[in-house]
């Protein structure tokens, strides 16, 4: 009986309905008359702040975002993969070098765990813009060791 409540605990604590599996809140990075965009973590452990400031289907090439976590990592680097879908397939994928050892492009490059960040100001992309319709984008941030510090799952609707 004893091994039957130990291994009935453990399943409870690791089902996707007890110990934490319920799904992050979905949150509002932006949302203009004709463009709104919505993320949700796709972190088991961790939800994320994210805001864009301007909020308009014509993206600009300098856009301001707002972005705060707390780092359950170190990141010496950092790397950022999109993938961009549209209705189930995928149109696009991007790497980016966010922080390089010896070559820090943000103040927050460096940081350790437990440490939070905070980053307020402006993000290079070129300047585009976002035809009508409806996309998915997933978004991950990890570090050298290829370890998740915050992840996304976004839509983007356009009209």
């Amino acid at each position: 009986m004893k091994a039957f409540m130990a291994a009935f605990l453990v399943w409870t604590l690791i089902s996707a309905n007890g110990g934490g599996g319920e799904a992050w809140p979905t949150h509002t990075a932006c949302r203009d008359g004709s463009l709104e965009v919505l993320y949700q973590s796709c972190d088991p452990l961790q939800d994320f702040g994210f805001s864009v400031d301007q909020c308009s289907k014509q993206l600009k090439s300098n856009l301001n975002v707002r972005f705060g976590i707390i780092l359950r990592e170190d990141i010496k680097q950092l790397f950022l993969d999109v993938a961009l879908f549209t209705k189930g397939s995928s149109i696009l994928n991007y790497s980016y070098p966010v922080c390089e050892e010896g070559l820090p492009k943000f103040t927050f490059c460096g940081r350790r765990k437990g440490e939070q960040i905070y980053y307020a100001g402006p993000v290079n992309n070129p300047g585009f813009e976002i035809p009508p319709g409806e996309y998915q984008v997933l978004l991950e941030l990890y570090n050298e060791k290829h370890s998740t510090v915050a992840c996304a799952n976004a839509t983007v609707i356009c009209s």
